[in-house]
């Protein structure tokens, strides 16, 4: 992505900041007019924005601004002398920025990878775990229903928890109790406080938790004996999900490896769904 467009200068500016959904608005305006951004007033964005002049206040304060002035002179100083939004061939909308960033999420993603050692160290810990719980609520429990729809046709006994309330506790003690000895958990903001109470209780019952959330420095980090890092792209109205959706899928594949008969289990779906016609070639 070229640094020399204005709306991508922008969305390097919000890049990996956790904003609220109504700070999310006024950045996707401030996006969509990148040309203009740094010449309107507080009240010029909030109308354009649909929001108050305090939550554009508070929108430059949550990037790191003493207030809408200093990221307005800010925007100013870095932006090039009669810049438009949309001039030169450079120049991202904001849905292929928003590409593009997933695209740069995964490129970290593969730095991270370098070092197999923590996935294989996960894989062979779920690997081992039976049954094995995979938690994920809210934003991420597509993710936990994901890996949990292919664990299943390698590991004998996977047991999601995608819904909250108060039987998740009974759930884990009914896993910790039929024998779990971890639990993989996927974390993605915003943070239910709901899911770090469940990894804190489940630590509590001797599981050791593997989490994949979206930061190193996650609300999860304190109640994780293993996580493993993917970002989230923040360049839409919600988070997209793609590297933590791939890392799912990589410590399935660390999972694999580390049961004999992954390959056996996975051959003999392929026959029943053969005999079945479950699928259309």
């Amino acid at each position: 992505m070229s640094g020399s467009s204005p709306a991508a200068r922008l969305q390097q500016l919000f890049e990996g900041r956790r904003l609220t959904p109504t700070q999310r608005r006024i950045a996707h305006s401030m996006v969509r007019r990148a040309g203009d951004a740094p010449f309107l007033s507080s009240v010029e964005l909030a109308e354009l924005a649909g929001v108050s002049q305090p939550s554009v206040t508070r929108f430059a304060v949550a990037l790191g601004f003493d207030g809408y002035p200093a990221l307005r002179r800010h925007l100013r100083e870095v932006s090039p002398s009669g810049s438009a939004a949309g001039d030169g061939d450079d120049t991202y909308n904001e849905y292929q920025q928003a590409v593009l960033g997933e695209i740069e999420n995964l490129r970290h993603l593969a730095e991270l990878l370098a070092d197999p050692g923590p996935v294989e160290r996960a894989g062979r810990l779920l690997a081992a775990s039976r049954p094995l719980p995979v938690l994920g609520l809210r934003a991420a429990s597509s993710q936990a229903r994901g890996f949990g729809y292919f664990a299943a046709k390698v590991h004998p006994d996977v047991r999601v928890l995608d819904e909250g309330g108060s039987m998740l506790h009974d759930r884990i003690d009914a896993a910790r109790r039929a024998g779990a000895t971890a639990l993989i958990c996927f974390a993605l903001p915003r943070h239910p406080r709901e899911v770090v109470d469940a990894l804190a209780y489940a630590r509590e019952q001797g599981l050791t938790v593997v989490s994949v959330a979206d930061s190193a420095f996650a609300p999860v980090a304190a109640h994780s004996d293993l996580l493993i890092p993917a970002a989230v792209g923040t360049g839409l109205a919600f988070d997209t999900a793609c590297a933590p959706m791939l890392l799912g899928r990589v410590l399935l594949e660390s999972m694999c490896d580390a049961l004999p008969d992954a390959q056996a289990r996975l051959e003999e779906f392929d026959a029943r769904a053969a005999a079945r016609s479950l699928f259309v070639e």
